[in-house]
């Protein structure tokens, strides 16, 4: 299993849902996993250390957790069937003897783990096939322009900038 962090909550601008982007500790690579909104939110809550007027789902379950005299362990980000990842909430039974593993989509473990300042981990098979590491930029900013803004530099060259200074 590779243990990764929270790198970042990014939002697509077309939609409702987010991206989380899970960093490797000790590498470069990273797993982006599409969550929702509400999701995203008590993750960002947490990390953000806001003050909410009243709990929020994850911290029902955590409180419930704790009152059965219960510990989270671990999440563990073990699966991916058509386009859908899974995962497990791990915990540790009130005498710690045994693991309870249960079933859950990754964003809440995730909203769950942040809030037990737990370890999330991911199978290994599931990184490396998925996971992805940072291009490194290619050029210069220059180059990219020269290449990839034709229609726009045109436009640009075709601009009467002295009028500017009239007005």
């Amino acid at each position: 299993m590779i243990e990764v962090k929270i790198e970042a909550i990014r939002v697509n601008l077309i939609g409702s849902h987010r991206v989380i982007i899970l960093k490797e500790l000790d590498n470069e690579r990273y797993l982006p996993i599409w969550i929702g909104q509400a999701e995203a939110d008590s993750i960002t809550i947490q990390l953000t250390e806001t003050r909410v007027a009243r709990p929020l789902t994850h911290d029902l379950i955590i409180a419930m957790i704790q009152k059965i005299g219960a510990k989270v362990s671990h999440v563990v980000i073990n699966d991916l069937q058509n386009d859908t990842f899974y995962a497990n909430l791990v915990l540790k039974s009130a005498d710690g003897s045994k693991d309870i593993v249960i079933d859950s989509r990754p964003s809440d473990a995730i909203a769950i783990a942040v809030r037990a300042k737990c370890s999330i981990f991911i199978e290994d098979t599931i990184m490396a096939e998925h996971g992805q590491i940072p291009e490194e930029e290619q050029g210069t900013a220059s180059a990219v322009a020269d290449e990839d803004l034709g229609a726009f530099k045109d436009f640009l060259g075709s601009l009467d900038l002295d009028d500017l200074e009239k007005k």
